[in-house]
């Protein structure tokens, strides 16, 4: 078998058995929005309405890339995108290095814009591949593979460190992927995959072109963990000895948010990594970002209880975040990026120690 369509399911049985998740915290428990008694605003009318990669979603919402490259991923793939596309939230397609390698397992992945024809899509192909040999020709057939409307490229340096057959090599990718921009029209998502974006990584980004990121905050999944527990498996005792001192590294989604939105301002934001609620995605849209991601919970809805499974837990994510809306006294999804909240606690002392003064970035963001 493909060592990397192998991997693939590895990873997703992982993620769905073991523990994985709360090694860290995404700090969005330092963010605290003003209650308004009288919210001037009607909680049916809450209008989450937003413009992403130029397509209108119903709320401001993305079920970020997490599967596809093996068989068996074809009916979870598919369940994302029905309800995606039923729902009008963004969709994004696990790394399809697997399919580049292999083009019979395109269908694993092609299955998503066949489901779901009006939604945005985002493709996925890890950065590090940049430094492979990988191109322009293999960002375009990802981007044709699922007719997709931007494609992310993913950072993951802290899991390959610990991944038995991790690629390493990262040295040189900032050029390579503003070489890129400048050769592809399709819009480039930067994104990491749990340890989140810091300002150094984005300010070179940014100042070349790139305008879309994903910020895959620590406190959600931790693909460090997904690493110690397949190096247990294989009995390699120094990976998964070394994984285990590194279960809670990264920048905390809700630093990310402020380290991305700080350095790049007018870039469209993806706030991700621990969003376990619509409580979660509006204090990290009224933190700066743009529109909130989660995959682990999605996955797991549509493995215990498919389509219907996946439907509740996106009804439940936007009556949260319209409640949310709704008690900070704001009609529309304008309002609440604009509204009224307080940073306290590690957060704020992170942003101080990193030079922002935390009222003057919340008149700003």
């Amino acid at each position: 078998m493909n060592p990397t369509k192998a991997r693939k399911l590895e990873h997703i049985e992982i993620v769905l058995r073991e523990k994985v998740e709360g090694w860290a915290s995404t700090w969005l428990d330092d963010v605290m929005f003003v209650h308004q008694a009288l919210p001037e605003a009607d909680l049916g009318s809450v209008d989450l309405e937003v413009e992403f990669l130029g397509k209108t979603l119903s709320a401001p919402l993305m079920i970020t890339g997490m599967t596809g490259g093996h068989p068996d991923t074809v009916e979870i793939n598919r369940a994302l995108a029905r309800v995606a596309e039923e729902l009008r939230v963004a969709l994004g397609v696990g790394s399809q290095r697997a399919a580049i390698e292999d083009p019979s397992l395109e269908y694993t992945f092609r299955v998503a814009r066949e489901e779901a024809p009006s939604i945005p899509l985002v493709a996925n192909l890890g950065a590090v591949q940049l430094a492979k040999g990988y191109g322009v020709r293999e960002v375009l057939k990802a981007v044709e593979m699922i007719e997709a409307d931007a494609i992310a490229l993913h950072l993951n340096p802290a899991q390959e460190a610990f991944q038995p057959e991790g690629d390493t090599e990262f040295s040189g990718l900032i050029d390579r992927i503003c070489s890129l921009a400048e050769q592809v029209d399709v819009p480039i998502m930067v994104k990491e995959t749990g340890a989140g974006l810091s300002a150094e990584v984005v300010r070179p980004l940014y100042e070349c072109g790139i305008k879309l990121f994903d910020t895959a905050g620590a406190g959600g999944t931790s693909w460090v963990a997904v690493e110690m527990y397949r190096a247990a498996k294989r009995g390699l005792k120094v990976h998964s000895r070394a994984a285990g001192e590194f279960l809670s590294w990264g920048i905390p989604t809700a630093a990310s948010i402020v380290e991305v939105r700080s350095t790049a301002p007018d870039s469209t934001i993806v706030g991700s990594g621990g969003i376990r609620s619509g409580l979660d995605a509006a204090k990290a849209i009224a933190l700066g970002a743009d529109v909130a991601g989660f995959a682990r919970p999605a996955l797991q809805a549509v493995v215990e209880g498919g389509m219907e499974g996946l439907r509740l837990l996106l009804d439940t994510y936007v009556a949260e975040l319209r409640t949310a809306a709704f008690l900070a006294g704001c009609g529309d999804y304008g309002c609440l990026r604009r509204s009224r909240i307080l940073v306290r606690g590690r957060l704020r002392e992170w942003m101080v120690l990193r030079g922002l003064e935390p009222e003057s970035y919340l008149a700003a963001r």
